[in-house]
């Protein structure tokens, strides 16, 4: 760690964990919202990703805002996410309660955040992965919609899919906003953070075209 960062108590550091798959093969992915969420606040704040391969993760730390943070994309690929996570806590001594973790949701349509203190997987494996592992539900969460896959398709297989290319001016500003809406869970907490990002926001809403 960063003598800066070690000089702050650990009960101040947070981690926010981006959920995805590791590899050019899945960058472009539905199920990387995660991944791209946590590059965006990396990039906005001149964080940088190293390896920790104690933790399986790529990890930046430093800070947003004042706040000591730690930005983490699991490297165990999406099922195992827990594990990840499970080291970067124990090893920072990092509380659940000031982790907050982002992930790619299929009942939330694309341009729809949602942000809650608490809660179950939703069938989501990545999550459910850090639930089994941490041992409790009692941790942040940022939900960003994905839609619903058409009629044929299989949602497993749909998740592994690029967007489409006449979503993805929508898909920048959804993963901008959703930068702003980790900024202010850090800053103001998690109340006024749900305030402001759980409601439809005029900045996402989708072209006629798409509605």
């Amino acid at each position: 760690m960063k003598d800066s960062i070690e000089s702050e108590t650990r009960e101040s550091l947070h981690l926010i964990v981006g959920l995805g798959n590791p590899g050019a093969d899945y960058t472009e992915h539905r199920h990387n919202i995660g991944f791209r969420v946590v590059d965006a606040l990396a990039r906005a704040h001149d964080l940088s990703f190293a390896r920790n391969k104690a933790a399986r993760a790529w990890v930046a730390e430093g800070r947003i805002h004042e706040v000591p943070v730690l930005l983490a994309k699991p490297r165990t690929f999406m099922n195992l996410s827990g594990r990840a996570v499970g080291r970067l806590t124990r090893a920072q001594k990092i509380s659940p309660e000031n982790t907050l973790v982002v992930y790619d949701d299929l009942d939330l349509p694309l341009g729809r955040l949602r942000l809650r203190p608490q809660g179950g997987s939703g069938g989501h494996k990545g999550m459910r992965s850090i639930i089994d592992t941490l041992g409790t539900q009692e941790f942040a969460r940022l939900r960003v919609g994905i839609d619903r896959p058409p009629a044929h398709v299989d949602a497993a297989d749909y998740v592994l899919e690029p967007f489409e290319a006449e979503q993805q001016a929508l898909l920048d500003k959804v993963v901008d906003v959703a930068r702003s809406a980790v900024t202010c869970w850090l800053t103001d907490g998690m109340v006024a953070a749900m305030d402001q990002y759980n409601r439809p926001l005029p900045e996402l809403e989708p072209p006629e075209s798409q509605s």
